[in-house]
């Protein structure tokens, strides 16, 4: 079963404070933006920036962090994308109680490993 509607209002709410609180400035959105994606359990925070290589105004994107709701324990697992490009528990912080605590997690990105 995926998300509840009340679940999915509080992810909504959660991301939405993120992203103004994280997102660049318009005139800078067509070379890096952010966006975030819901797919059943899981949450995913990632890059949006202009193809290297491709046609003109192909974007691609790379994914930046990652949470997936436990909801027997009701946590929510925390991930980040190594350089092997799979994704892993992430060791400081591996759970969180909220989608609040994890955009904050995020954002704040202490060991540098989400945004560099």
């Amino acid at each position: 079963m995926a998300l509840s509607e009340i679940e999915l209002a509080r992810v909504d709410r959660a991301l939405r404070a993120f992203m103004a609180k994280r997102r660049p400035p318009p005139h800078i959105r067509p070379e890096l933006d952010f966006g975030t994606r819901i797919a059943g359990h899981s949450v995913e925070i990632f890059e949006i920036r202009p193809a290297w290589r491709g046609r003109r105004g192909e974007k691609m994107e790379h994914p930046v962090a990652k949470t997936t709701f436990v909801r027997r324990r009701g946590v929510w697992r925390v991930f980040w994308l190594r350089s092997d490009l799979k994704w892993h528990g992430y060791e400081p912080m591996p759970e969180v109680g909220s989608i609040d605590a994890f955009c904050e997690l995020v954002s704040d990105d202490a060991y540098g490993c989400f945004f560099g």
